[in-house]
């Protein structure tokens, strides 16, 4: 069940849902919109090593818009600071957004009750496209949980996103054990 905008609401005036900046205007039927923040980064290596810690390139988007070029993986971040206690939260991308030919997340769309941070995102595009900080990115849909939860995420022991940063944060599959 997917909840409603007052159900939103009412979870953000309980602190189950925790929204920084907030802005009512950005809340929709059943979603509230988030915003592309000014940091962008880029993997140094061409190639990248799934069992090695991959360094990125940060770097700001500047106020006359940055052009993302096809073939790149750009990772972003929401402007918005998320907490998320009693529901499951969904990104995805604006419509206004893909129709630019722009994706925003390759396949971490979904995040765990308990996730508080501000959102990587996994940004390429199709053709080049101009972006800009604090242009709506996408849309956070919360989905409700049935049952108990025993292992909330920001309490995970082995965690690998719970350091807080409103800077995109590079792979960290290297932590896995395989």
């Amino acid at each position: 069940m997917i909840l409603s905008d007052k159900e939103i609401l009412n979870r953000i005036e309980s602190k189950e849902i925790v929204i920084q900046p907030y802005d009512r205007g950005c809340l929709g039927t059943n979603s509230y919109d988030v915003h592309l923040s000014p940091h962008l980064a880029t993997y140094r290596d061409a190639v990248l090593d799934a069992k090695k810690h991959n360094a990125i390139k940060n770097f700001e988007i500047p106020e006359e818009g940055y052009v993302i070029q096809p073939g790149v993986l750009y990772l972003g971040s929401t402007s918005e600071y998320t907490e998320t206690h009693s529901a499951v939260p969904f990104l995805e991308g604006k419509s206004s957004v893909g129709r630019l030919g722009i994706d925003i997340h390759a396949t971490a769309g979904k995040g765990d009750v308990g996730f508080c941070n501000h959102w990587t995102l996994e940004i390429s595009c199709v053709h080049p496209v101009r972006i800009y900080a604090g242009m709506p990115i996408g849309q956070l849909i919360y989905f409700q949980v049935e049952g108990d939860i025993e292992n909330y995420y920001n309490k995970k022991a082995n965690a690998k996103y719970n350091d807080k940063t409103p800077k995109p944060v590079e792979s960290m599959m290297w932590k896995n054990k395989f």
